[in-house]
């Protein structure tokens, strides 16, 4: 062998051919390409509508209750822990037809909360701020104006309507009350109570 030779690859074919699938008959393509479509869809579709209906469901539930407060900011509910120690607003049990709205600027705080109770709750509640119910006033609406509007309440149906205004020094907040006793069992009351920054 001479320097110059160069020893020879040893000759390597190609890959080894794949066997041919048969053509596949267009309409068995069309056929597996829809079965892809519809079984996408229904994976899709079927948690989708899930979710419409479970929604359309919740928001039925509570449209009574919010029809009945739509003319108003009150949120029907109970105010948080948070909110009704901060304005001494203790709703009293038993309580029903309870909604509740906070508003808040540089000046005044205020929550809005108004409650339907018995004779017991509303002696609870009205210790609970520290007055009592020989200081109702008959036919003294003391919720000023703005908070009227703000809240949407009138006092304008069957009463007697009668009203205090608790005030205590700041921090602590002073609330305006209004009770309709209209049905003496079941009172309502409306409660303004405002703190100022």
């Amino acid at each position: 062998m001479t320097p110059s030779a160069t020893p020879s690859l040893p000759h390597q074919g190609g890959p080894p051919d794949e066997p041919r699938r048969p053509a596949e008959n267009p309409r068995h393509k069309a056929r597996r390409r829809a079965l892809t479509l519809l079984i996408i869809g229904l994976l899709i579709g079927v948690p989708a509508g899930y979710l419409v209906i479970s929604a359309n469901q919740s928001r039925n539930s509570g449209k009574d209750k919010e029809s009945k407060y739509s003319a108003t900011g009150l949120t029907p509910g109970w105010p948080s822990k948070v909110q009704r120690r901060l304005y001494q607003v203790s709703v009293p049990h038993p309580a029903d037809r309870i909604a509740y709205y906070e508003t808040n600027n540089w000046k005044t705080s205020r929550l809005y909360v108004q409650f339907r109770t018995n004779d017991a709750g509303l002696d609870s509640f009205l210790g609970a701020i520290g007055a009592r119910r020989d200081q109702l006033k008959k036919g003294r609406i003391t919720i000023g104006e703005r908070d009227r509007e703000v809240s949407g309440w009138e006092f304008t149906g069957p009463g007697p309507w009668s009203g205090l205004t608790h005030t205590q020094k700041n921090p602590a907040p002073t609330q305006d009350v209004v009770v309709n006793t209209s049905d003496p069992e079941f009172p309502m009351v409306y409660v303004v109570s405002r703190t100022v920054p």
